[in-house]
């Protein structure tokens, strides 16, 4: 079977939870699409063997997944492998649909089923065919003006489907798309981290990245003791950690120091870094947020993973690799230039690299990350050329890895 990639976007609701992943299953040719035509019996099988190997919850976790099918697909018995109350499977709407076609589709339905109709710029005769069939229609936003969105989304509307905005690149179009009625919501300005600004750093966060610099420097204990209380939340959400992940234990943890003590140096560093994407640290959270903590802790997982391949007995690489991934994107969330976090954290000078300019080995690796969340396909086959120990299809199983990790530890971050 040849080598797969897979890539994947968040996808919003209007109050920007996070509520389901589009996954992006690709061929192993240079091609920027999925080709199921020329290899679907290869694709078919990535994504039966992705969800019966990994399982479905380390996947997504409680999200659904849209996944890209064709004709092809949906008339083989692939498909009906796959969960139907975890996938929606998403038509293209420029597919013609014929009577075999909805046959199929209507079969699939009965079995619980859910369809999008994806890329959808017009209102014809053809998707009318299809439409019944439908729970979601996937407008792509990008491609229409103010006055012919207004008018495509009014005649959708008289159909009992879900509206998600796709290609949303822009605050103003966010906007516009809220002010017309879209239930959901995908693309560039919510899943591209860069693209989430304005966020101004709050005292929490401040003392946050005090704590990071004190660790990391190896400050006393004391300080890191001191620093803790300042913030009663916080020191609530340790202890509650800690005793949570130290059951065995004969009493109950109740100060900071002991706790400190017990989680280690190493894991408060990696659980501090985590809390940085959350929003507060009393169990609420801005989704927004919660989105980039899963986006920036897979990039450290994965970071770590692939530096794991290069050199599988240098632990101080590997540990240095997840801080670059978990870091990339603290800019953002903060509102700061990457190079005052940098002088911050005193961080060496191969990671700042890497961070700032992605140069060297690291650097490279969080390129190869970066152009994966993205789906640039080219890129993708093109760095790991480069980088000569790692192919596409490893690849897809440390992504896969990283996903799974992000969700089992998602409970600590929040």
């Amino acid at each position: 079977m040849e080598s797969v990639f897979l890539g994947k976007q968040p996808i919003l609701d209007r109050n920007q939870n996070l509520i389901a992943y589009e996954l992006f299953f690709r061929s192993s040719k240079r091609d920027e699409k999925a080709d199921f035509d020329d290899d679907l019996a290869a694709t078919a099988n990535v994504i039966v063997n992705a969800y019966g190997h990994f399982g479905i919850h380390n996947i997504l976790g409680e999200q659904r997944g849209f996944i890209n099918v064709n004709r092809e697909l949906i008339l083989s018995d692939t498909v009906e492998l796959l969960p139907c109350n975890h996938v929606v499977l998403e038509i293209k709407s420029t597919d013609k649909f014929d009577d075999e076609l909805i046959e199929k589709c209507v079969k699939l339905k009965k079995m619980g089923h859910q369809y999008a109709l994806d890329g959808v710029v017009a209102f014809n005769e053809e998707i009318q065919r299809i439409l019944p069939m439908i729970n979601i229609v996937k407008i792509d936003v990008s491609q229409l003006d103010k006055e012919s969105l207004a008018r495509l989304v009014n005649q959708y509307k008289r159909w009992p489907v879900l509206l998600l905005a796709e290609k949303v690149e822009t605050r103003n179009l966010a906007k516009e798309c809220m002010a017309l009625g879209f239930e959901m919501f995908q693309g560039y300005y919510y899943a591209k981290p860069e693209n989430i600004s304005g966020k101004r750093a709050d005292p929490a966060k401040l003392s946050l990245l005090k704590l990071l610099q004190l660790i990391m420097g190896n400050g006393d204990i004391e300080e890191i003791d001191k620093e803790f209380k300042r913030q009663p939340g916080l020191s609530y959400n340790l202890l509650r950690m800690v005793n949570s992940s130290a059951s065995g234990l004969p009493q109950k943890i109740n100060s900071i120091k002991q706790s400190i003590m017990l989680l280690g140096r190493r894991q408060l560093q990696r659980w501090i870094q985590l809390l940085l994407y959350t929003t507060d640290h009393s169990g609420g959270g801005n989704s927004t947020a919660n989105a980039l903590l899963q986006t920036a802790a897979a990039r450290g997982k994965l970071m770590e993973l692939i530096a794991g391949v290069e050199r599988p007995h240098d632990k101080t690489h590997q540990e240095r690799a997840f801080m670059v991934g978990i870091l990339s994107l603290l800019d953002t969330l903060l509102g700061i230039e990457m190079q005052q976090i940098i002088d911050k954290l005193s961080i060496p000078e191969d990671m700042s690299e890497a961070l700032l300019n992605r140069y060297g080995r690291l650097g490279q690796e969080l390129k190869l990350i970066e152009a994966s969340e993205a789906s640039q396909l080219e890129t993708v086959q093109s760095i790991l050329g480069e980088m000569g120990f790692l192919n596409q299809r490893e690849l897809t199983g440390l992504e896969l890895e990283a996903l799974g990790w992000v969700n089992r530890i998602g409970d600590v971050a929040n």
